[in-house]
């Protein structure tokens, strides 16, 4: 069965850092597209940032140069390490992963993020 659960979620302040976790089980990352994504209160899912099979990364105009996305191919972990976190950052982070062997996509429930003073 495959699963993916998202942990690093939480409250900090503007200006903070905040580092996501994503575990993949029943999932080989090498065979599959990871994404982050996320939805603030009352907007769509807003993609955020990818990592690709042959481990290049992508990301989101809106956080370019404050995010950045990783994965442990070993312990089946994608990671979101967030930097100089803004108000319009809070949203529920989502992990997301395709498979490029079977096609399917997952994703995780999301942890919430607030960025607030």
């Amino acid at each position: 069965e495959v699963q993916l659960v998202e942990s690093g979620g939480g409250l900090v302040q503007p200006g903070g850092s905040l580092r996501l976790s994503c575990a993949a089980s029943g999932f080989t990352l090498t065979n599959s597209v990871m994404n982050w994504a996320r939805q603030a209160p009352g907007k769509g899912l807003e993609w955020v940032s990818g990592v690709y099979r042959d481990g290049s990364r992508y990301y989101a105009d809106s956080v370019q140069c404050r995010v950045t996305i990783s994965r442990d191919t070993a312990e089946s972990m994608v990671y979101l390490q967030m930097n100089t976190l803004k108000p319009a950052d809070t949203a529920v982070y989502i992990c997301n992963g395709n498979s490029t062997v079977t096609h399917n996509t997952y994703w995780g429930p999301g942890p919430q993020v607030t960025v607030s003073p």
